[in-house]
């Protein structure tokens, strides 16, 4: 049975949220079947428990089962990588 969690954000813009995937080298697909304004952002993992970054109206917020979390480092780390690299995209 899956549990999913839904991980505050302060990530509000999908340019800057893609900049910071793309500088980590995070392969992600939009999702526009849910809103062309603001569509999804998601990545796959290999066991089908896909990672996404979905708009709840005020930012994107990460939308995951942490029981199937297959990325290279655990989800504190991952969240601080991508609002490192956000964050230096919004500054610059």
């Amino acid at each position: 049975m899956s549990h999913f969690t839904h991980i505050k954000t302060r990530f509000q813009n999908l340019f800057y949220l893609e900049k910071a995937l793309n500088r980590l080298n995070i392969d992600y697909k939009k999702n526009t079947s849910s809103s062309k304004l603001n569509p999804s952002l998601i990545i796959t993992q290999s066991n089908g428990y896909d990672l996404e970054f979905s708009w709840n109206d005020y930012e994107y917020e990460l939308i995951a089962d942490l029981s199937f979390w297959q990325q290279t480092y655990p989800i504190e780390t991952f969240m601080d990588k991508i609002a490192q690299q956000y964050a230096g995209e919004v500054v610059i």
